[in-house]
This record gives structure tokens, sequence and C-alpha cells, in this order.
């Protein structure tokens, strides 16, 4: 049993050091790891796209709308791989597509297209008159029509963003890099400048942050015990931040949790200050319900001071993914665990 679950709070010779080392240990990082997501395109659906899409254009060397358009009707995944050739964002897209084109095509427009095509990523698509497809078409004919157009000179001071090595001079850089394929030392330029994973981190943010309130879900749930989750910046009587969870809710509350995963310090010393400020509020309303603070990444790890005061704040019911299975037994909430 962890040493900080039995430890007393109440004494004030109680050595932190050990209670921190503790914590501590059971942090780890999360940047290797990430939620794969349901719209996630392994390499081998990518690269069906890709051979899609060069057979249509003649291994790139007729690269119209109407090549293009009839490569994402066989598979869908080839509008993805067109614009990660483009090395747009889909906003981006979307804003090229509106300025070149009589079709608007809005953010939320775009990133609902690319997410639709990840999702049924070879399932054939036919496009006909519908709005959304009318979009896809104009965007694939902006595509087509600055792809075509390459990397113009530009003043010295800015860089174009088709000067990459497989669209620089237009269509014939594509046409190389699909022939002869592209140096080692390339490939890794092209990646030092995107980030591995970037697209995908991004598209997946929320879900990596909710990796903890997952986490805590899934025990409560398991223990049958009944819980209120709060929503981002909900009003609850009687906080002025409302927890992230109260149980069995805030009409008579038993305990109190704050779930956070950060690999900031800056944030992770924010979540210590909200707990704070619970267990403030509750002392000073004469409460007796549990302050629980769930936490996970090398965020919590950085400063020892912060996780004294996360401790004293709690009590030493700081649970990391690691104890998460405790967080009933060691808590309030075993009051309610009807399992």
């Amino acid at each position: 049993m962890p040493l900080r679950f039995d430890a007393d709070y109440e004494d004030p010779s109680l050595s932190f050091d050990p209670l921190v080392d503790e914590v501590f240990a059971e942090l780890k990082s999360s940047f290797l790891e990430m939620p794969r997501g349901e719209g996630f395109i392994d390499y081998a659906t990518f690269e069906r796209g890709y051979q899609a899409l060069k057979r249509a254009t003649g291994d790139f060397e007729t690269v119209t709308p109407a090549t293009v358009e009839s490569a994402v009707a066989e598979a869908p995944i080839s509008f993805i791989v067109f614009r990660t050739i483009l090395g747009f964002t889909p906003p981006e897209w979307a804003y090229i597509t509106t300025e070149s084109t009589d079709v608007p095509v809005d953010q939320g427009a775009t990133r609902s297209i690319d997410r639709n095509m990840r999702m049924h990523p070879l399932t054939p698509r036919p496009l006909r008159v519908l709005l959304t497809d009318q979009r896809i078409r104009a965007m694939i004919e902006a595509g087509v029509k600055i792809l075509l157009e390459g990397a113009k000179p530009t003043i010295p001071t800015l860089l174009h963003r088709l000067d990459k090595a497989d669209t620089k001079e237009g269509i014939k850089s594509v046409e190389a890099a699909a022939d002869l394929g592209l140096p080692y030392p390339v490939v890794l330029y092209e990646r030092f400048l995107g980030r591995p994973f970037a697209s995908h981190r991004d598209s997946v943010s929320e879900l990596v942050g909710e990796v903890v309130e997952s986490a805590v879900k899934d025990v409560l749930t398991d223990g049958k015990v009944s819980f209120r989750e709060t929503k981002r910046a909900e009003r609850i009587t009687g906080f002025d931040q409302a927890p992230d969870f109260i149980i069995p809710d805030e009409f008579n509350p038993v305990a109190l949790i704050e779930a956070k995963l950060t690999e900031d310090d800056g944030t992770a010393r924010d979540k210590v200050a909200r707990v704070q400020r619970l267990r403030t509020l509750r002392d000073e309303a004469g409460h007796g319900y549990d302050v629980i603070a769930c936490i996970a990444g090398r965020g919590f790890k950085v400063r020892r001071e912060d996780m004294r005061r996360l401790l004293q704040a709690t009590d030493g019911k700081v649970f990391t993914l690691t104890t998460m299975h405790l967080l009933i037994d060691q808590t309030r909430i075993r009051e309610y665990r009807s399992r």
C-alpha cells in the first residue's frame, strides 16, 4: 500500500519527501503514446490511396481535377494523400479553395469532409451534385491549380509552402519523387519541418487530455458508483470553479475529484492551485467530503513543492494511473460502491 494513503497529515513533523518520491516514481511521460482515435489511418491504407492516385493520374503525368476526382471516387483516402502532397491542413485548403474558386468552403466543412474521408478510406464514393460534393470538387480544383504552379519565386525572406522536395517545381517534382523516390536525408528533413505524427496528435488532442478522466470513469463505473461529471466551464453552486467529478452529486457530496494529464509544469501548477482552492472552500464551509487529485504526465513531476502542496491539500489522496484501482477503497467513495 502506498505510504501517502496512511500518513497523518495533521502531524506537523510529517516528512513529505518520501511521499513526494512515491508519487514521482509512479508518474510517467505520455508523449511516447497517444490514442489512435477513430480516424487514424495506417500506412497500408494510406499507400492504397497513393496507388489509386498514381494510377488515375498516369504516374502523375496527367494531374487534372478529373483524374484526381476519379481517384477519390475509387478510394476516398486519395483525397488525404493529395492534401498531404500539397502540405496543407484542412482549414488551409479551405482558405485556398475559397480564394481561388467560386465555391466558398469554411473550416468546419473541410474538417468534416476530411474526417469522413478518413472514417471510410476505401469505400468508393462517386461525387454527385450535393453541396459537400461541390466543395470537394472545388478543393480538388484549387489543389491541382496550385500544384501545377509549383513554388513561385518569392521575396527572399519568405518561404513558399510548396518549396518542398516533392512539389518545388510543381508536377515535375511530384513525378520525380514518385519515379525515383526521395533520398533519406530529404525525407528526414521534411519530417523535421513537419514533426512526426503532428497532424494526428492535433486531431486526438482532446482524447490525449481525457486519459485520466476516462480512467476515473472506468473505476467508478466498475464499482457501480453514482457520480456527476461536470461540463467545461459549468457553474455549480458553492464552487467558483466546478471540480471535474462530484460523488454522488453536488447536493450531498462525499468526494470531489480534479483530474488532469499534463506534460507542462505550468499547467500542473494551475491544477494544484485548483485543488487547493477546493480544499479551502471545503474547510471554510465546514464540510467533510474528500478532495481528490487524479493525475498523470511529467508536468506534475517537475516541482517537488507543488507535489507537497497537492498531497497536503488532499490528505494524501493523490492517484496516478498506477494507483487508480485504489481510488474507491482509499477514499469516502467506498461508501457509495454497490459492487
